[in-house]
């Protein structure tokens, strides 16, 4: 058995916003900037999801947009793999799709 770290450590201004972002994974074998990132964590006892969610003031809305539209999308793949319920997942990625080409996230 293995026990890994993955460290987020954000710069934020007199305001406690974040103005820098960085990650390290000791298994990816180096430290990588970021301009958001969003985190879920399941708290069992409370039975609910707990998110931490960050961007730096540097991100555009543009780049915030196609984020926010890829982690849904690619979130239905994590929950296929956890559920096998495909159904659901082919509506969440046809909603979102035609969200996609809405706000110009798609072409």
């Amino acid at each position: 058995m293995k026990t890994t770290e993955i460290t987020f450590k954000v710069t934020v201004d007199e305001n406690n916003l974040p103005k820098h972002i960085e990650w390290e994974a000791p298994d990816s074998g180096e430290k990588s900037e970021c301009k958001s990132l969003m985190v879920a964590l399941w708290d069992a006892k409370e039975n609910n999801t707990l998110r931490i969610d960050l961007w730096t003031k540097d991100m555009m809305v543009d780049e915030m947009k196609k984020f926010y539209h890829q982690n849904v999308v690619t979130l239905t793949d994590t929950y296929v793999r956890a559920t096998g319920d495909e159904a659901t997942a082919a509506k969440v990625k046809k909603l979102f799709s035609e969200i996609g080409l809405e706000t110009g996230v798609l072409r």
